[in-house]
């Protein structure tokens, strides 16, 4: 069961990414921008949650999951601070 919440995790993440950086695409809005450079962060997190969860389970990615969660946030953090429209 968690093999599927985390693997859905990761799909609707990369989802996310995918529909935020197609209408940034479209519109040209740099908050769509940062928003979906967030999410693919958040997808490579998800990921790697899935790798250290079932893949790899003696192997602990926990550090590196904390650092691209962190720097996905940060990337959302720096759009919503220094871009204005």
């Amino acid at each position: 069961m968690a093999v599927a919440i985390y693997l859905l995790c990761a799909v609707t993440a990369l989802c996310c990414a995918f529909l935020l950086l197609r209408g940034y695409a479209s519109s040209r809005s740099r908050l769509l921008l940062w928003s979906g450079l967030c999410f693919v962060g958040l997808t490579f997190n998800n990921v790697l949650l899935v790798l250290d969860k079932i893949v790899f389970p003696l192997v602990d990615l926990s550090m590196w999951r904390r650092g691209i969660a962190l720097c996905a946030l940060l990337v959302l953090l720096y759009g919503l601070i220094y871009e204005d429209e």
